[in-house]
């Protein structure tokens, strides 16, 4: 059974939400969050922390790096141990969880786009710009014009 287009969805969320930013920062609220999302992502990541830990070793050129500290960046107890922006860009590559990002910039009023997305918003800044075009063609148009002939 096919959907009316015309029939709006209550469950239905936007692809690229709109944003607005927060007007006052909450360190220790956005630290708890992000812990909670690190956790999040390690759970849904197909690999053990110890994988994570070593993934992570690796992209930062360590010799190794700790389950434990792992552990630290993720629990909300440890508000002493936050991760560093190179240490959390280690993290979404180790994890795959390359949604992380989104969650860091949304409260800023930024939204993420991936790969071709970016292309996409492009276009539709293009066809934006086209319509205004014609709106203003138009109103020039909707002006009858009168030319004088000259030297005859």
């Amino acid at each position: 059974m096919s959907k009316n287009p015309a029939q709006l969805d209550f469950f239905l969320e936007p692809l690229f939400p709109v944003r607005s930013p927060v007007t006052t920062i909450d360190l220790d609220r956005f630290r708890a969050r992000l812990k909670r999302e690190m956790a999040r992502a390690i759970r849904e990541c197909p690999h053990s922390r110890e994988v994570i830990a070593a993934r992570m070793a690796h992209y930062l050129g360590l010799p190794n790096l700790s389950k434990m500290t792992l552990d630290a960046y993720t629990a909300e107890s440890k508000a002493t141990h936050d991760v560093s922006l190179v240490r959390f860009k280690a993290f979404v590559r180790a994890t795959g969880a390359v949604w992380l990002w989104d969650f860091v910039v949304s409260e800023d009023g930024l939204t993420l786009l991936e790969g071709d997305e970016a292309r996409l918003a492009e276009i539709a800044r293009l066809q934006q710009e086209q319509r205004e075009l014609q709106q203003r063609l138009k109103t020039l148009r909707a002006t009858p014009i009168n030319i004088k002939r000259r030297g005859l």
